[in-house]
């Protein structure tokens, strides 16, 4: 018979799996941090972040760098009169997305000189954005940044605004019950 401690080592090594340990903070992590004690402070639940939307952000702020900042980019365009990008579904097929899982995001570009972190976030939470920000259907984000440009891009937990690739989450459910159902075949075989 196995020892009880060998069980919970194995219940801390299959719990701890998931984990991830990142030490540097950018501009980006240091903005989700704002936005997120934003929501905290009108009790609204946190960002969590959203790799495939980090990936767009991205490409999106990459698109944005040789835009000059002025009065009437960013968070201070009238909606409706944004700049069309021509090659956005070569965008989305960069990170592997199209627009059926991306209809219900929103795109929040930004243009910051130098990206001060203060002025970034109240970017954010006193204009336009904040509306959307305020908006609980909003789960997740990802953030890119290039030059003086950050991207925050919202996302529900929606087909329609999940960000997440066809196929990847049958294929994350699958491998989440395989690792489960293997945990489970060896704890039995431990037991018994």
């Amino acid at each position: 018979m196995a020892s009880p401690w060998l069980h919970l080592l194995l219940l801390v090594s299959f719990l701890s799996m998931n984990l991830l340990v990142k030490c540097d903070t950018d501009e980006e992590d240091t903005l989700l941090q704002g936005l997120n004690s934003y929501r905290e402070s009108l009790n609204l639940t946190s960002f969590t972040k959203n790799k495939n939307a980090d990936c767009l952000a991205d490409e999106l702020a990459d698109q944005f760098k040789n835009q000059p900042c002025t009065n009437s980019t960013g968070a201070n365009t009238v909606p409706g009169t944004e700049k069309q990008l021509s090659n956005y579904p070569d965008l989305l097929a960069k990170c592997h997305l199209n627009v059926s899982n991306t209809r219900d995001g929103i795109v929040m570009p930004a243009c910051v000189p130098n990206l001060e972190p203060s002025l970034v976030l109240s970017n954010f939470t006193k204009s336009q954005y904040s509306d959307s920000l305020n908006d609980t259907k909003y789960k997740a984000a990802g953030i890119g940044s290039e030059d003086n440009w950050i991207v925050v891009i919202l996302t529900t937990s929606t087909p329609e605004g999940s960000y997440v690739p066809y196929n990847a989450a049958s294929l994350i459910s699958n491998i989440g019950l395989i690792c489960c159902l293997l945990f489970w075949l060896i704890s039995a075989l431990l037991i018994f």
